[in-house]
């Protein structure tokens, strides 16, 4: 299913001659404070705050020993590799990031419908939901590169026409996340400020930002400003922990050069009721696979 409309007012800017910085226009928590579900009310404020939530444990060891087999069989599938919806590092050569994993992988389809993961994301965005994106990250050790300082919604605002701040995204532990290893940063608040870039969005632009992005990135001087504003969480925990973070959280992570690999699986759910339209700031929207159009509620 696929829904497109020109007639939506764009309320963040971006992709023009300048930078802009627009105050947040929508909630961070949509659904009621005392709505039954998985997420207490004080972590509810907190997110609300932070723009993110880290769950110590999200699923068990047992678990995480079966996504990691299954990480394992998707990453050195010759099928896998040779699909549009697989990155590779454009140093090694190897598997980066395989997108839509829960169409590919039934395990990961059984872990979006989990009630611990989908719970959460209902009960924050206040409404049914279905996946706008999903992926598994590899950084395997000895220099797998990062991901650049960025505000997702900029990107799916911009390039799949997300109208509003409406979407949640959990990236769950497969390995370990040291401090060492490549592991997400956030500037903690940083979601109430929508940071529009500069520079217009070039055709199939998702072809390179997968693998290094250069449209949609904040200035040096903007970065300074939030970083100074809001300062810089960084995330460790064992596998089987997660972070649950706002759409518009300026966030990046930087190389592994370790020994140590770093994996993860990445869910992003919007609102049934913020459903993608044109895109706001690029000449043609993203391939599927990275940004649905399929909006049917997970189940």
């Amino acid at each position: 299913m696929v829904t497109m409309t020109t007639n939506v007012t764009d309320l963040y800017p971006t992709r023009g001659a300048t930078e802009v910085a627009t105050p947040r226009k929508d909630p961070v928590v949509w659904g009621s404070p005392d709505a039954p579900g998985p997420v207490s009310p004080g972590d509810l404020q907190s997110l609300d705050r932070d723009g993110f939530l880290a769950i110590d444990q999200l699923i068990g060891p047992d678990e995480v020993g079966v996504y990691q087999r299954e990480l394992e069989r998707l990453t050195t599938d010759p099928a896998i590799r040779a699909d549009e919806r697989s990155i590779v590092e454009p140093q090694s050569k190897e598997i980066r990031s395989v997108f839509e994993v829960h169409k590919i992988s039934e395990i990961f389809a059984n872990l979006v419908r989990d009630e611990r993961v989908v719970g959460r994301a209902r009960q924050i965005l206040g409404s049914d939901v279905y996946v706008h994106q999903s992926r598994i990250n590899v950084k395997p050790g000895f220099g797998a590169s990062g991901f650049y300082w960025h505000s997702d919604f900029e990107t799916w605002h911009a390039e799949d026409g997300l109208a509003n701040m409406r979407t949640i995204s959990v990236s769950i532990a497969l390995t370990e996340n040291y401090d060492t290893n490549g592991g997400l940063m956030i500037m903690p608040g940083s979601h109430k400020t929508f940071l529009g870039c500069a520079g217009e969005t070039p055709k199939d632009n998702y072809k390179r930002s997968l693998q290094m992005q250069d449209a949609g990135i904040p200035s040096d001087e903007g970065l300074t400003k939030m970083a100074s504003e809001y300062g810089i969480k960084l995330f460790t925990g064992k596998a089987g922990s997660a972070t649950w973070f706002d759409c518009n959280c300026m966030h990046g992570s930087g190389d592994n050069i370790t020994p140590f690999p770093r994996s993860n699986v990445f869910i992003v759910f919007n609102s049934v009721e913020n459903t993608a339209v044109d895109p706001f700031a690029a000449p043609i929207r993203r391939p599927d696979f990275i940004g649905a159009r399929d909006f049917t509620p997970v189940r």
